[in-house]
């Protein structure tokens, strides 16, 4: 409103001195016509000079009172367009990334599993007579678990043990046969060919004899396999047989079914799942603490004893085994366990808010301001996550002004209104970030 005053206040001045011009030019023609003699007798007459004066005069004022309305109203429209500028800008709350820890320790689901595992399966058909452990017993190598009958069985041995009888007979005659003829030769009371029958027989026996040793030995070994015996240290986990149930070897075509399940728990296999970006701090002779949820407080102490060497190209991991001593038999096979690895070299890593994430189409990108308060978006590598914040592993030295806050449409080179967010990122797993 006082630029439109102003304004009035002008034009009014103008019109003022134009109408004041307007009237001195009619007096001077009036002078001029109406002459007034002087005191020498000649007419008096008004100077030129005067009246140009008079108009630059009034230009200069006119001039003047039409910059001073002009001027103040460019300066308002700029000091609006700069104002406007400004509140265009977004604000924003900038952080500094927190440096990971040095030394490193992540925490990796891993599951339990038997140093030793075997299904105990029937080498024999028949009817289970006997079974001495049920689940949950322990057991020593070469102790009898169960007994089948096989009467079947038992009566081909028989059988066999006589057809070895009968053979082993017919050697021997002939083998007497072959010397009497190898004697009666030398004084030529028989023919060489009744000679060389007499050695064929006996070769021809001593096969058949050979065969059915082979024939005994067999079922010697199907009549053992009635007796099951474990065939390491271990505890008893499955029973899938009693007394009196039918027992398929599989060798009939049927499908066999184990009886006993063992498992070695002395000492347990622990496979975890190592993200690939510490696949190269992941070596053998590491040291890992397995946590429980059923043992709050403790830690159970394992060594990395050997990788596949090989990532998984769909999960993109390093699978890897923990072995971790169990001779308490505190820790049962099967079980869901964290393990926390301690790796012997700190990847170098930064930790941020996970809302400063952006996920464009060309990838994820954190923003972060220049120092001319403009924004420029950098592409990252991301690395664990703990909920609220996030791991970097590249991207980031530690020295950007990351925008925690940064709205969805922000684009490289817009200039931001910039607050410092006191709030810090928490310190990596090794410091406490972690849980």
């Amino acid at each position: 409103m006082t630029n439109d005053a102003e304004q009035r206040s002008t034009n009014h001045l103008t019109r003022s001195v134009a109408t004041e011009g307007i009237n001195q030019s009619h007096s001077s023609k009036a002078e001029g016509s109406n002459s007034i003699p002087t005191p020498g007798g000649a007419p008096r007459k008004s100077s030129p000079g005067r009246t140009a004066a008079m108009l630059l005069i009034a230009a200069i004022v006119v001039g003047f009172l039409v910059i001073s309305g002009i001027v103040p109203r460019l300066r308002s429209r700029k000091a609006l367009a700069a104002e406007t500028n400004e509140l265009a800008a977004p604000t924003v709350l900038v952080i500094q990334p927190k440096r990971g820890a040095p030394s490193q320790e992540i925490i990796l689901p891993g599951n339990i599993q038997a140093f030793v595992d075997a299904p105990i399966y029937a080498r024999t058909n028949g009817y289970l007579k006997r079974w001495y452990f049920d689940i949950g017993s322990h057991v020593k190598q070469g102790q009898l678990l169960a007994e089948i009958e096989s009467p079947e069985v038992d009566q081909q041995l028989s059988q066999a043990q006589a057809d070895l009888g009968t053979v082993t007979a017919n050697l021997h005659l002939s083998q007497i046969t072959a010397d009497r003829y190898a004697d009666l030769i030398q004084q030529d009371a028989v023919s060489q060919q009744e000679t060389d029958n007499a050695v064929s027989d006996l070769a021809s026996r001593n096969t058949a004899v050979k065969s059915a040793q082979a024939n005994v030995d067999r079922l010697k070994q199907l009549v053992s396999f009635e007796k099951v015996y474990a065939p390491f240290d271990g505890v008893v986990t499955i029973r899938n047989t009693d007394v009196g149930q039918l027992i398929d070897s599989g060798a009939a075509g049927g499908q066999a079914r184990s009886l006993f399940q063992i498992a070695a728990i002395n000492k347990l296999r622990v496979f975890v799942s190592v993200p690939q970006i510490y696949s190269q701090a992941a070596t053998p002779g590491l040291t890992a603490d397995l946590t429980f949820a059923e043992f709050s407080g403790r830690r159970f102490q394992g060594k990395l004893v050997r990788t596949s060497r090989s990532i998984d190209p769909l999960a993109r991991t390093l699978n890897i085994e923990v072995d971790v001593d169990n001779s308490k038999g505190e820790l049962f096979p099967g079980a869901y366990t964290e393990v926390h690895l301690k790796l012997k070299e700190g990847i170098p890593t930064m930790t941020i808010p996970v809302s400063a994430l952006l996920f464009r189409r060309e990838g994820l990108r954190v923003a972060v301001v220049k120092n001319d308060n403009t924004a420029e978006l950098v592409p990252v590598t991301l690395g664990r996550d703990f909920g609220d914040f996030a791991e970097i592993t590249t991207g980031l030295t530690g020295q950007e002004r990351v925008i925690s806050n940064p709205p969805d449409s922000i684009i490289n080179g817009e200039r931001l209104n910039v607050q410092t967010e006191k709030r810090q990122a928490p310190g990596a797993p090794g410091q406490g970030g972690e849980k």
